[in-house]
């Protein structure tokens, strides 16, 4: 259904890249959060990072996880600090972390650092984001010319860029939202004729988005982009 496939497509796109990786490597997940990665790094050196902050509730405001378990977490630290030696790691994973971190840009010099030459950054982040772990969220979203600009300043080499949704997945996420956020914000049910207008709309979405030709430009949900350290 139009609207709904950005975790879906991030997990497809994850588990690919992840399992064309060569056996044996040793890889880092950076923000690991719930380990919700290490299934796709079976055949894979597999090492984890947090700053084991967020425990689920946040501060009550906005999208929060109700529980958040980072027990099993292997290195407890800043992700721009992080304590092991440079070039530690072959491949350095972070997916939906950058806009949780009050400075992205040191995270991405950090996880360069960590990085062996040659090796391979794996990157994920909402273009656009409502607010969720908070007081853990400083970022809505990053454009790809973010990660372009930022990475290749830091001697690596973009090797995938792949849009997630258009603008119109987009508008039908936020649109199947819109009960949950009505009822909470406005304290006010959908009537009748607000449903079917809700499902006219989406109807129309999913017709633009097979048609799309370009609009992710403009709006998607994130980029997941895969960089060589040179």
């Amino acid at each position: 259904m139009v609207g709904m496939n950005n975790e879906k497509n991030r997990k497809a796109w994850i588990e690919k890249t992840l399992n064309n990786i060569n056996p044996g490597l040793k890889i880092i997940d950076v923000g690991a959060g719930e380990l919700a990665n290490k299934i796709y790094c079976k055949h894979l050196e597999y090492v984890s990072q947090d700053f084991c902050q967020y425990d689920g509730k946040g501060d009550n405001v906005a999208l929060q996880t109700g529980e958040w378990n980072t027990s099993k977490i292997d290195i407890v630290s800043d992700i721009t600090n992080i304590p092991v030696e440079d070039a530690s790691f072959d491949v350095v994973l972070c997916t939906e972390v950058l806009e949780h971190v009050p400075d992205p840009v040191k995270a991405i010099e950090e996880m360069v650092r960590i990085c062996k030459k040659n090796g391979e950054i794996i990157l994920t982040a909402p273009f656009c984001s409502l607010t969720h772990f908070s007081p853990y969220h400083y970022y809505s979203g990053f454009n790809k010319y973010f990660y372009i600009f930022h990475l290749e300043r830091l001697g690596c080499k973009i090797l995938e860029i792949e849009q997630n949704g258009n603008f119109f997945e987009y508008l039908a996420q936020e649109l199947l939202r819109l009960p949950q956020i009505a009822e909470k914000y406005a304290q006010l049910k959908l009537r009748h004729l607000e449903k079917i207008s809700i499902r006219i709309l989406l109807k129309a979405l999913g017709k633009f988005s097979k048609k799309d030709n370009g609009s992710a430009d403009l709006l998607c949900f994130g980029y997941h982009i895969r960089a060589r350290k040179l």
